[in-house]
């Protein structure tokens, strides 16, 4: 064992594998296993725009080693170059071995240009000529026409030529982009297919059908699909940064051409060829992936809700509501009475959405304030946050511009919101604003009474569906204090004063998890029972895992249920063998926090929308709210207890990085996810 700690960016890709490993699972539905194919391609394209990236950017000015771990960028590069090529190859080992032709035997082909039938051909000639051709620029390049910009993760297709041009001059290399308007993969009629088959063909194979009419007079000398992955990491210097919008905007366009990372080339490519791209893109040969086949398995994943095969998909469900909401009262009368804890997506989302529009509504609110961090093109909340601001009443949006990947999205709802008379504060520059905190100022009888949501996962909508969250609807007096005083350092920057309730960071949450770990360690010493479980997405704070370390020494029983990226190394004997650490990998993205303390019998329960990741605890603004309620806290208690008992789902962690799935064993089979289904949502 090198270190204390492991490293960041191979923790994250033995994630990555356990995503794969659901497209292997034989007990999940084949266009389920297919959907976590393409999820397993979405991940590692990100994790090339921005971990591999940095970490090249590091190797390039000679960087020193960064965190706790102190691995010189160099060695984790070199060890994950190794493990994405084997990763990789696994991912299309899985879909030319097991996917294609599990799904051809279910009815669904994806049908290969040399078993077109004639009636085929036809149909796609006339296809490309119509939809196809039309939107095609096929390209040629020499020194007077340099090579073109190439889009991050776009599909390009680099062909070879030979002869001379319409002007009399020798053509060698000519190349097509794919634009984005096109779809990757086209559906073939109904007269074309069995009647109970789904017939679908690439795109990349239609457009090399036919490449040779792109290019006339020229002898084309094959057809070869390539992809580059750019840095997509955005960089916005807070010392200088005038108009955090306009910098922002200026980013993005330029991270579509950021340096380029990867490139993946279609296995048949020549050498020649692949040394061309190589050059001009400044990669080596390390940088190279040659696949045996699509060069974006994600374009598969249009395929994943044919609605006529529901058996290849999960059972639907019906969303269930808690016993509180099953009133007809209105939303204000039942927060009244009593507090609310929702579970998505076994719980619906709806009632957030409806407290938004009863509150956009009702004439006795005067105030809303809500943070966004994810929201979604089409958000109802903002439908309902921009009916409040049109009708007067005073709307407060705290937006995050930084959200990776949903910067433009947010720029557009802050200007509509902006537009509609809200007031639009965007988050501070190094302090990224992820809390999950809904206020709603209602005049009852000549006072103001404060109704707020908190909640672990984003005002997304259709995420809400998919990964799993709590959210907390409540009119406590001493948490809407809280959640008042928060707003207004979000707004005016100044301090919060004293929390009651909750903690926040950067200020407060930090301080008080390192608190309660160390008041278990003095429990466990004094010969206490002492007892810590976190339900987080990720752990790499080496202070928190420092003072882990230290409760497990103590004899502190520590679970830990880390999704994605663990840095702490447990079992080690004589410094974490108190410390379990599992992952839990299933149909929905387990997204919630929540953190359980034993306290000497007093229990505490936060729910949070921070991890245990030093971003968290020192460069965002995040919330965290204590659970109080008894009944409440016994269902969180179940909840965690379920989790740590799953044997379907779970993946356990080893001393070595390394993780190895539970199976039943002959024991009593228990999914955390199917309990949870079961129990809280109604079949369809």
């Amino acid at each position: 064992m090198e270190s204390l700690y492991i490293n960041r960016e191979l923790s994250l890709l033995e994630f990555h594998k356990r995503v794969l490993a659901m497209a292997r699972d034989p007990d999940v539905p084949l266009l389920e296993r297919l959907r976590f194919l393409c999820i397993s391609c979405t991940n590692l394209d990100e994790f090339f725009e921005i971990r591999v990236a940095g970490l090249k950017q590091r190797m390039e000015i000679g960087a020193p080693a960064q965190g706790p771990e102190k691995i010189p960028a160099s060695v984790v590069f070199e060890r994950l170059e190794k493990e994405v090529r084997e990763l990789v190859r696994q991912q299309y080992e899985v879909l030319n071995q097991s996917m294609f032709p599990e799904l051809t035997a279910a009815g669904v082909r994806f049908v290969q240009s040399e078993d077109w039938t004639e009636e085929q051909h036809a149909w796609l000639a006339d296809y490309f000529n119509e939809q196809v051709a039309p939107v095609l620029t096929p390209l040629t390049f020499d020194p007077s026409r340099p090579f073109p910009q190439i889009l991050n993760k776009s599909l390009n297709f680099i062909v070879p030529l030979q002869g001379r041009d319409a002007f009399g001059r020798r053509r060698h290399r000519g190349m097509v982009q794919a634009p984005r308007s096109l779809p990757r993969i086209i559906k073939l009629p109904r007269h074309l297919s069995k009647p109970d088959e789904h017939n679908f063909v690439f795109l990349s194979s239609i457009i090399r059908m036919h490449v040779d009419s792109l290019f006339p007079g020229l002898k084309v000398g094959g057809c070869y699909q390539f992809r580059v992955t750019r840095n997509s990491d955005l960089y916005i210097d807070e010392e200088e940064v005038s108009d955090l919008v306009r910098a922002l905007e200026g980013q993005l366009e330029a991270s579509r051409y950021g340096a380029a990372v990867r490139i993946e080339i279609g296995h048949e490519c020549p050498e020649d060829l692949q040394g061309f791209l190589l050059d001009h893109f400044s990669l080596q040969e390390q940088d190279m992936f040659l696949v045996e086949g699509p060069v974006n398995l994600n374009r598969l994943s249009t395929v994943c809700d044919i609605r006529d095969r529901p058996e290849l998909l999960y059972e639907p469900f019906a969303q269930g509501l808690p016993d509180e909401l099953m009133s007809d009262d209105n939303i204000f009368e039942i927060l009244t009475k009593k507090n609310v804890l929702l579970h998505h997506p076994y719980q619906s989302f709806a009632p957030v959405i409806d407290f938004i529009a009863a509150a956009a509504k009702d004439k006795n609110v005067l105030a809303i304030k809500q943070t966004l961090y994810r929201t979604g093109a089409d958000s109802p909340i903002v439908d309902h946050l921009v009916r409040a601001a049109l009708s007067g009443k005073e709307v407060t949006v705290v937006i995050e511009l930084m959200a990776r990947f949903d910067e433009a999205a947010n720029i557009a709802l802050a200007n509509r919101l902006q537009e509609a008379g809200a007031h639009v504060v965007y988050g501070l520059v190094g302090f990224k604003t992820h809390a999950k905190m809904l206020l709603v100022v209602r005049r009852e009888e000549g006072e103001l009474v404060r109704y707020m949501h908190l909640g672990t996962g984003n005002y997304h909508h259709a995420t809400t569906g998919v990964y799993t969250d709590y959210g907390y609807l409540s009119s406590s007096a001493r948490l809407g204090e809280d959640v008042h005083k928060l707003f207004l350092q979000l707004t005016s920057l100044t301090e919060s004063g004293e929390l009651k309730r909750m903690y926040a960071s950067p200020f407060t949450l930090f301080d008080a998890l390192m608190a309660k770990i160390r008041r278990e360690r003095d429990n466990a010493k004094a010969g206490k029972d002492a007892r810590i479980i976190a339900k987080i997405n990720s752990l790499n704070e080496p202070q928190l895992i420092d003072a882990l370390y230290e409760a497990s020494q103590a004899g502190v029983r520590i679970d830990l249920i880390v999704r994605g990226i663990c840095s702490l190394r447990p079992g080690v004997s004589g410094l974490s063998e108190n410390i379990h650490v599992r992952s839990i990998v299933g149909r929905f993205l387990e997204h919630s926090r929540v953190y359980y303390f034993l306290n000497g019998g007093d229990e505490e329960f936060y729910c949070s929308s921070a991890d245990w990741m030093e971003r968290n605890m020192f460069r965002r603004n995040e919330s965290c709210f204590e659970i109080r309620q008894k009944a409440m806290k016994d269902k969180l208690r179940r909840h965690l207890e379920l989790f740590l008992a799953d044997n379907c789902q779970a993946w356990v962690l080893d001393g070595d990085g390394r993780y190895k799935r539970v199976t039943p064993d002959g024991e009593e089979r228990i999914c955390a996810q199917e309990t949870f289904l079961s129990k809280l949502t109604t079949p369809l």
